[in-house]
């Protein structure tokens, strides 16, 4: 590279792609892309990236190579360039190779590539806590959980009562964090920058919500749920809460909502929350509370920790990027966007000299509608693929899709993958809709090949 770069690549991209163009591969600003790319400014690429690049000319303007843009293990460049790359991950039952987004409280994404698996193993889901880890319970069984508000007969539940009162239901189910894809953003919002990898698909076991409500016998005022957890707040302090949000009653009676005890098969870990929590699926997962010890039924909407300000909420009207939140412009985030992945290839692959065809696999998800369709694109979306999808298991689970894909030459590619819901709706080129916490980033995920 040539010159310093005073700010990251990302900012420099987003903010002036003529001068970031300058700064890293040494272009005279006064050359447009197009130009650039027909000149010394591909060589200078081509070496920055490890080869030449077969489709340079549908490369777009300002766009960051993803050999660039992204580490090997697919990390992002916002986490990556502000942090000096993924911190080691080290916890007990854990894939050593998640990447650590923060300590206090401990948070930790999967590469992409880690989520390969059609059912994600436990060791490889991603953690996110809000306020402190409580301590393992000593017997599982005797945990209480309580239903009370606006309900008819208010319940106190031991675990084991639980399990033997009502109906067992196992779902393979995708678990997401509302701020997955918030690194995508350009200017940086807050928050823990995660790429894709806070989601995983597990099997989860458990009781239907909608069971236990329906036992307790909702009043016609019921409205709201509240959902309350044993895990302290970070402070220490008894009087605050970790985390605190709810839902709509319709939400909370879909049958899919599950109060869970087992995953993949297994007691639910401590670390997810073990050994019961809630399982809300198609929606943020701060509302599948961990350590569950309350459900609240109220006559309006939650006001608990999470559910005011720009917490969890997405701006109604657009805002400027950057600019200051005004309250009364917010939503709460509810159904979760429509995201594909690529799980293998790695981002950075190399593939031997002659490599001309290359199988793709991955995986598609949303909040409540479906996935439609899958498309891949080798020539920075010039040209699309359909993928080959496969049924999911019940309402909820990934979509896993395969494809194979052609490479007329060696030097280097950008593998995109972009999915589209049952509605329509698909992935964007760049994060969509940007607000300060950083909600709804769920542009199209590309990694970088290199052949020969």
């Amino acid at each position: 590279m040539t010159g310093t770069i005073e700010r990251s690549l990302d900012e420099l991209y987003a903010q002036d792609p003529e001068r970031a163009d300058a700064v890293v591969f040494g272009r005279r600003t006064e050359v447009s892309r197009r130009g650039f790319l027909n000149g010394a400014g591909l060589a200078a690429m081509g070496a920055a990236v490890g080869g030449s690049i077969p489709f340079s000319a549908h490369m777009p303007a300002g766009l960051i190579p993803a050999a660039l843009a992204q580490s090997p293990t697919g990390s992002g460049a916002a986490s990556a360039n502000a942090t000096g790359g993924p911190k080691p991950f080290s916890f007990p039952g854990k894939d050593p190779g998640l990447s650590v987004l923060g300590e206090r409280p401990l948070v930790a994404e999967t590469p992409e590539h880690l989520l390969d698996d059609e059912t994600t193993p436990t060791a490889k889901f991603y953690i996110r806590n809000n306020g402190q880890i409580p301590e393992p319970a000593s017997n599982p069984d005797s945990w209480k959980i309580k239903i009370d508000g606006e309900v008819n007969s208010p319940l106190d539940l031991t675990l084991g009562e639980l399990k033997q009162r009502f109906p067992n239901r196992t779902y393979r189910m995708v678990l997401e964090c509302g701020g997955n894809g918030r690194s995508f953003f350009q200017p940086q919002a807050r928050g823990n920058q995660w790429t894709n990898g806070g989601a995983g698909c597990a099997e989860w076991t458990g009781v239907p919500l909608a069971e236990v409500l329906k036992a307790a016998g909702l009043k016609d005022t019921a409205k709201y749920t509240a959902h309350y957890g044993a895990d302290p707040h970070l402070s220490g302090d008894p009087s605050k809460e970790a985390l605190s949000r709810g839902m709509p009653i319709p939400k909370a009676m879909e049958e899919h909502g599950l109060i869970v005890w087992a995953m993949n098969g297994e007691p639910l870990p401590n670390i997810h929350g073990g050994p019961v929590r809630l399982v809300i699926p198609g929606w943020p997962g701060s509302l599948s509370h961990k350590w569950l010890t309350r459900v609240w039924i109220r006559d309006r909407e939650h006001d608990g920790q999470g559910m005011t300000g720009t917490s969890y909420r997405v701006a109604i009207r657009p805002m400027v990027p950057g600019s200051k939140a005004d309250d009364s412009n917010f939503r709460i985030l509810e159904s979760m966007p429509v995201r594909g992945i690529i799980t293998n290839p790695a981002n950075g692959t190399r593939l031997p000299a002659g490599t001309r065809t290359i199988a793709l696999r991955g995986a598609a998800w949303d909040g409540e509608h479906g996935v439609a369709r899958v498309d891949v694109s080798n020539d920075f979306g010039a040209t699309w693929t359909q993928t080959q999808l496969t049924p999911p298991k019940n309402r909820y689970d990934w979509s896993r899709w395969v494809a194979s894909v052609e490479l007329p030459v060696d030097g280097y590619y950008e593998l995109w993958v972009r999915a589209t819901d049952t509605q329509g709706r698909m992935q964007p080129h760049i994060a969509p809709g940007w607000n300060p916490q950083g909600y709804g980033g769920n542009p199209m995920h590309r990694i970088a090949v290199l052949v020969g």
